[in-house]
């Protein structure tokens, strides 16, 4: 059986601020941006090629705005990754070489934290 990952919720405080941010300067997929009823809103995003999709909005989860750590994508050149995201105005860190990729990091105006990695080419 397959167990896909398809959708990781991240807890913001203002919804199209942090949409705005997902879609102009980071380059996400805006797939839905829906109002349910009167408490509950559904923004889902999608990286490009991703089969993954964050979704924030209102009335989806009660963690804390800025809590989620460890989120990860991975591109296949970490130097253009970073140019793009830098060129479109996000904090992103330098290009760190480790023996098990290269990444930069960048945070979500509230401060969700994401890495980006260059997986090492193997042999």
């Amino acid at each position: 059986m397959d167990w896909k990952l398809e959708l990781v919720i991240i807890p913001v405080s203002d919804v199209d601020r942090a949409k705005a941010f997902y879609t102009e300067k980071v380059g996400f997929h805006a797939d839905h941006d829906q109002r349910v009823s009167e408490g509950l809103r559904f923004v889902q995003l999608t990286p490009p090629g991703s089969a993954c999709s964050i979704a924030f909005g209102e009335g989806l989860t009660d963690a804390a705005p800025g809590s989620v750590r460890g989120l990860q994508m991975v591109v296949a050149d970490i130097h253009a990754a970073h140019a793009e995201l830098a060129g479109q105005g996000v904090e992103v860190s330098e290009v760190r070489h480790l023996a098990w990729g290269s990444f930069v990091y960048f945070s979500d105006p509230d401060g969700n934290r994401w890495s980006v990695q260059q997986l090492p080419v193997r042999g």
